[in-house]
């Protein structure tokens, strides 16, 4: 049997219970762990505030996202009834009381060192993620302890919500960016392996934790980025729809090895239940299809200014021949897959958020 039936009966089992109105699917809390494909706003919050036009499809201003309106996460978020996650940096109006968001753009599965510093990668790894949460996790315990009945806790985690909550991850894609721009094609799967097990280890300290109900994405098809495929020459390593196959091959190997780890974990954490989402094969149907599926050019983006060198991103401005260049942005977001090169519209991330999660 082909392994992905029975991911995809699980995850389609486990989304109808969403709805169900039985108690024990009405998840109290989500905890989202990622990199900006999930970032609601850490990374602007930690560093420089994201300008117009990012936001402007749905909040109609800049909320943290790279991206003109709502993730994947968001759709989730709606889907279970519960507000749209708290970054966890946001030291303004965090609230954390329905879960939090330790993602941030930029971040990597791998620990950081200085080389993947200086690609702008791995600012807040995935192990600095679960320190975050466990912090978040053990003052809140200690405020209830310390002064249970006089203190206004609305807006900090009920203890008893932890082990109730849905835990997500979507993490890897900078990993994999990094080493595909700056090593051979063998040293970039050698690194494979590594990239995995720090995943996978995550998923193992959250169970420590108390986490039981996990959802995993796996890793988009990478080669199909317009940042990469509108910089690629090569015709021999494009396929059939486009994309740069070698880098989708990267990708597909990621995800093979990460679902084995996750059938590895299925046995070995024996109160939790792991849903691996193929994030890969819904955004490459999207793409394959995109006229079919309402969008324009596949490879159109939104947001910025890919063609020159350097490029000139939705969130930056760059002098280029002397001249001072802004990025530009489209009329209308809906009719495009990608926002600016990189990340995907907000009607993208819907599109794709309907697919898996309706199984």
């Amino acid at each position: 049997m082909d392994w992905k039936w029975p991911v995809v009966f699980m995850a389609a089992a486990f989304l109808v219970s969403l709805s169900a109105p039985s108690h024990d699917c009405n998840f109290p809390a989500i905890y989202n762990f990622g990199d900006s494909n999930s970032d609601t706003g850490s990374a602007s919050a930690l560093f420089f505030r994201l300008p117009p036009p990012n936001g402007m499809t749905y909040f109609a201003k800049p909320v943290g996202r790279y991206c003109d309106g709502r993730l994947i996460i968001d759709f989730i978020a709606e889907k279970l009834k519960l507000p749209f996650l708290s970054p966890y940096m946001d030291s303004i109006e965090g609230d954390f009381r329905h879960g939090a968001n330790f993602a941030v753009g930029g971040s990597t599965a791998q620990p950081a060192n200085l080389t993947i510093f200086k690609a702008g990668f791995g600012i807040f790894s995935l192990d600095i993620q679960i320190l975050q949460f466990q912090q978040l996790k053990d003052r809140t315990n200690e405020i209830y302890n310390r002064e249970e009945g006089s203190l206004n806790k609305g807006r900090i985690p009920r203890p008893e919500d932890f082990s109730k909550a849905l835990y997500t991850l979507d993490i890897g894609q900078n990993d994999l960016h990094f080493a595909l721009t700056t090593m051979s094609e063998k040293e970039v799967k050698e690194s494979i392996p590594d990239i995995v097990h720090r995943y996978t280890l995550a998923i193992e300290k959250l169970y420590l934790e108390g986490a039981r109900t996990f959802w995993i994405h796996n890793t988009g098809p990478i080669g199909c980025l317009p940042t990469f495929v509108l910089q690629h020459p090569q015709l021999e390593e494009i396929d059939e729809i486009g994309c740069i196959r070698s880098y989708n091959e990267v990708a597909q190997e990621f995800n093979t090895q990460l679902r084995e780890k996750v059938n590895f974990l299925r046995s070995r954490l024996k109160e939790a239940t792991l849903i691996l989402i193929d994030i890969y094969s819904a955004k490459y149907s999207l793409i394959s299809n995109a006229e079919k599926n309402g969008f324009v050019d596949r490879f159109g983006y939104c947001c910025g200014n890919l063609r020159v060198e350097p490029k000139v991103y939705c969130w930056s401005k760059k002098v280029v021949n002397g001249t001072e260049v802004f990025p530009s942005h489209c009329s209308d977001p809906l009719k495009y897959i990608s926002w600016d090169g990189t990340h995907y519209t907000e009607a993208a991330n819907r599109w794709v958020a309907n697919r898996v999660m309706d199984g």
